[in-house]
């Protein structure tokens, strides 16, 4: 098993089953400097209605990103 430092460790900060509201929060992270991803949402936008996208973020930013993301997402 491969051990991964934690800078390295990706985490869920978001689900979003809005595209436009994945790729608002995944701007938001950007624009503050927080390098993250959106796992699945290239695929799911050959379905649309069945949109499921992840945003990820490094462990190490995983608090930063949450408070950011805090007025966005509802829980």
């Amino acid at each position: 098993m491969i051990r991964r430092e934690p800078e390295f460790r990706l985490v869920n900060v978001g689900r979003f089953a809005d595209p436009l509201e994945a790729q608002m929060a995944k701007g938001m992270l950007e624009s503050a400097g927080i390098e993250c991803f959106l796992q699945g949402s290239n695929m799911n936008s050959l379905v649309p209605p069945a949109f499921r996208a992840r945003l990820q973020v490094r462990e190490a930013d995983e608090g930063s990103a949450c408070d950011l993301l805090a007025d966005l997402l509802p829980d």
